[in-house]
């Protein structure tokens, strides 16, 4: 038999665990891979370092087949939604599913290559690339199950006044307000009809190269939404370059790409930045964290 492979877990993806009270699932991950190891028939090799919401490591089917395992933190629904996104893509603009098991939170992906974090390519690419990749995703899916765009929007409000108020206020009250007055207005503006798949969370860092040279979105949230939610995601992205000009412009710039609305996108931008600042503060995830809570400072400041 095999020895079992030594499991090396990422300290945000260790932070996020524990936070979610899942220190037991941290104690038994070697156990986990083991068994899933013997149950897909598949070898699994080194931990990525990179990833911040699951253990992943390479593996290899019995065939020689390349791929990767992905373990996730246990989060109500989060396997289940993940697996549910990337079975309705099937391949369009996000990795492919080779295996899945929700009860578990395991899921055996297509192993791709580097990170658009990795690669270094300019914003301007970097954008046009995701864009691409959300837009091949955008699909009508109602009857799958997931969250609605108005249903996230009420947890990241909730998110953000608990967590701003158990951190002590690490941004300001107007920036405070901005986000929660922008939540509302998504909230309200959620309509059934136009809703549709949408991957949730966007970012260079879940953006990964093919092996064809293509790319590939992985870590799918999967939300029934308008889709400048996706768009929104981008624009929390690379505070500080987002400071550097008139923050608006990248709102205007997605919008003429995808045939969206701009007033949408920095909404949700507006909102995703508060929300993922205040996140990266609390699990020490720096200096991002407090970067997108200094843009979301002058932000609400310049919107006074």
């Amino acid at each position: 038999m095999r020895p079992v492979p030594e499991v090396v877990v990422p300290e945000v993806v260790r932070a996020k665990a524990l936070r979610a009270g899942a220190a037991g699932w941290l104690a038994g991950l070697s156990a986990l891979v083991a068994a899933i190891e013997r149950d897909w028939g598949i070898t699994v090799g080194r931990a990525y370092a990179e990833p911040t919401e699951a253990y992943v490591a390479e593996a290899e089917l019995a065939d020689g087949t390349p791929a990767v395992l992905k373990l996730l933190v246990p989060r109500p629904g989060q396997a289940a939604d993940e697996i549910t996104v990337l079975r309705l893509a099937d391949g369009a603009g996000c990795v492919r599913l080779l295996a899945s098991d929700a009860n578990r939170g395991a899921l055996l992906l297509d192993r791709l290559g580097p990170s658009l974090n990795q690669l270094g390519l300019p914003i301007e690419r970097r954008l046009e690339i995701m864009c691409a990749l959300a837009a091949r995703l955008w699909r009508p899916a109602p009857d799958s199950g997931l969250r609605t765009g108005a249903e996230k929007g009420r947890w990241l409000a909730d998110h953000i006044l608990r967590t701003w108020r158990d951190l002590g206020g690490p941004c300001s009250r107007a920036a405070l307000d901005h986000a929660l007055a922008c939540a509302e207005r998504r909230i309200a503006a959620h309509s059934p009809e136009r809703a549709l798949l949408v991957h949730g969370d966007v970012h260079r860092w879940n953006t990964l190269q093919a092996r064809d040279g293509g790319f590939a979105l992985v870590d799918p949230d999967g939300l029934l939404a308008e889709p400048e939610y996706d768009l929104g995601v981008l624009m929390r992205e690379d505070p500080v370059e987002l400071m550097e000009g008139d923050p608006r412009e990248r709102a205007r710039w997605l919008a003429a790409r995808t045939g969206c609305d701009p007033v949408a996108i920095w909404e949700w931008g507006v909102v995703e930045r508060v929300s993922t600042g205040l996140l990266a503060v609390s699990i020490g995830l720096q200096p991002v964290g407090s970067q997108m809570l200094a843009a979301a400072d002058a932000i609400a400041g310049s919107a006074l």
